[in-house]
């Protein structure tokens, strides 16, 4: 159950304790971040005291882990669950299991591994042996023997064999249903009493599948996004911010990419990514321009459109209107139009008076590039 506050927090531990029984707790920071044990973001509580204490300490805390970068992120939130770290007559066993989809064969794919609650690419890095997997065709779905398998890799037997199995398929059938790229149980759990149990997870849900499930549309958390990102997604604007100098505004995600790699090349590095679509009129480029400038570290924004769907010289006109209606802009605008009336686009960016740098060829933008930053 989530809470919000050390009260709410308590009030869950009390409500799980009348489902279960049992009265030890774990709390946990709710961040879109891994790693967060190793930052203390992950306490055991064994009193309704210890609840509230570690609840308090959790939320509001700026928690760093391996994940978040040096600046960390805030908790709002923490997850009240069931410690299932129970005494019992066998051991328990902590082990790894994913569903993804490999796009090189075009099937879905079960990694799995003996080393759970460990960060997996250490386990890839030094023990790849201890990594299994297996693939699934689409076509005729997971098949018993492929979770019988999985089983017994994992080295179970009895009671817990069986377990494993139905798990394996809930776990295939819970990718599919909600339209995953990913679904990620880190630590899966074999308690002492041979239970199978999904201790923490991670899901990335395909975001052109979210028409289909307006229940996991209405969960998202607005508050573990970057807010500029939030921004640019309202105003229909593809825009990751990066942590480089340069700021990129580009139509078409492969020119996107060719951009950032022109910027690196030049000597910069890029401060985002911003795909503004096939409809760059003056409104779209100037919310863009507003949301670049919104990082503190660009120094300089390249532009470079492709006038297929638009008129370049439409998008020049529009740079304009958009510098206009800005005002001042601190940083140096290189402006690269290729296409459909590319050199009208060039002597509007030229004629206008504006502290502006037209390109047409993509080696003149990135000498361009080299030259503001330097």
């Amino acid at each position: 159950m989530v809470a919000d506050t050390s009260d709410e927090a308590v009030a869950a531990a009390k409500e799980l304790q009348k489902q279960t029984g049992t009265g030890w707790w774990v709390v946990k920071a709710q961040i879109h971040a891994g790693g967060r044990g190793k930052g203390g973001g992950v306490k055991l509580a064994k009193t309704l005291d210890k609840v509230k204490e570690k609840a308090g300490a959790i939320i509001g805390m700026q928690l760093i882990t391996p994940q978040t970068g040096p600046q960390g992120k805030k908790v709002n939130k923490v997850l009240i669950a069931q410690d299932v770290y129970y005494p019992g007559p066998n051991k328990t066993a902590e082990f790894y299991m994913s569903v993804l989809l490999n796009r090189q064969t075009g099937r879905n794919i079960i990694m799995y591994s003996t080393e759970g609650g460990m960060d997996i690419e250490e386990v890839a890095a030094h023990t790849p042996e201890k990594i299994f997997k297996e693939e699934v065709d689409p076509k005729v779905g997971l098949q018993g023997f492929q979770t019988r398998k999985i089983a017994f890799n994992l080295g179970l037997s009895g009671n817990a064999f069986k377990e494993m199995t139905k798990f394996v398929a809930a776990l295939y059938a819970a990718y599919i249903n909600s339209d995953s790229s990913m679904f990620e149980i880190n630590p899966v759990l074999k308690t002492s009493d041979d239970k199978i149990i999904a201790v923490d997870a991670k899901v990335n849900l395909d975001d052109n599948a979210l028409f289909r499930h307006a229940d996991y549309a209405a969960m998202r958390d607005k508050t573990e996004e970057d807010p500029t990102e939030v921004e640019a997604s309202e105003h229909d604007l593809n825009y990751v911010k990066l942590d480089g100098n340069v700021g990129c505004m580009v139509n078409g995600a492969g020119l996107a990419m060719a951009t950032m790699d022109i910027i690196k090349l030049a000597g910069g590095e890029p401060a985002n990514f911003l795909d503004v679509g096939g409809t760059a009129n003056a409104a779209r480029v100037e919310k863009a321009f507003r949301i670049i400038l919104k990082d503190p570290n660009v120094k300089a924004i390249l532009v470079n459109i492709f006038g297929g769907i638009v008129r370049c010289d439409r998008v020049a006109q529009g740079i304009v209107d958009a510098y206009k209606s800005i005002g001042e802009i601190p940083v140096p605008i290189i402006v690269r139009l290729q296409g459909t009336n590319a050199d009208e686009a060039k002597k509007i960016i030229d004629q206008s008076g504006l502290k502006v740098f037209s390109a047409i060829l993509l080696k003149e933008a990135a000498d361009l590039v080299a030259k503001v930053i330097k």
